[in-house]
């Protein structure tokens, strides 16, 4: 082979993409696999990774379920599907969770394409996040918006653009249904006792029950 050849497939091989899927996970519901999968099939994701948070730093004033129980839900949740897998990234890490500590930690160790996977109430937050403009400038957002269009940037308000300049070209909007499901009304339900038929996955909700989660 001359020097400097390259083998066959090597050279134009396309970066790996990958999607981050953070939160709580409080349970982990229907909502979140939905994003998820609206992310991967609007942008090609070759991966999502579902990164359960450590010590919410910004949901300090309520009780969040053990690390591990939430971990372990996600890992219910996401059986079979082979383009998802969990991740103790923040689990194990000492302190407030941070997500650009996550970020910088893995578009290090695991070379290709990013983009961190939100809804756009988060994106409406996102200036109040640790050090928002470091994070977008280090990471593409894809974000689905609340009723369910995709459009062009409607969703990137004036206030937005102010605190994190240069927004507008870092989104990626998602088309996604409208779904309202959220892991507070889910909690609740499951402390009256209500079904949640339709709202978690079967497996998830064994485990809640099995474990006496949500209970008053």
């Amino acid at each position: 082979m001359n020097e400097g050849a390259v083998i066959e497939g090597e050279a134009h091989a396309p970066p790996t993409r990958f999607g981050i899927m953070g939160g709580t996970f409080d349970p982990p519901h229907v909502a979140h696999l939905a994003l998820a999968q609206a992310a991967r099939d609007a942008l090609h994701l070759d991966r999502v990774l579902f990164i359960p948070a450590g010590d919410p730093w910004r949901k300090s004033g309520r009780a969040i379920s053990p690390a591990a129980d939430r971990l372990a839900m996600v890992e219910l949740a996401i059986e079979g599907l082979e383009w998802a897998e969990s991740s103790r990234i923040e689990i194990e890490r000492n302190g407030p969770t941070y997500t650009l500590d996550t970020v910088g930690e893995l578009t290090t160790t695991r070379p290709g394409d990013w983009w961190l996977i939100i809804g756009e109430d988060s994106l409406l937050d996102l200036p109040q996040w640790h050090e928002p403009q470091r994070l977008v400038m280090r990471i593409r957002l894809a974000v689905a918006r609340r009723d369910g269009e995709a459009g062009e940037h409607p969703l990137i308000t004036d206030a937005l653009r102010a605190g994190l300049p240069g927004i507008d070209d870092r989104v990626d909007v998602l088309p996604m249904p409208r779904m309202d499901v959220s892991a507070t009304n889910i909690r609740s339900r499951i402390a009256s006792g209500l079904t949640t038929d339709g709202l978690l996955p079967p497996a998830v909700r064994a485990y809640i029950d099995a474990h006496g989660l949500y209970r008053e």
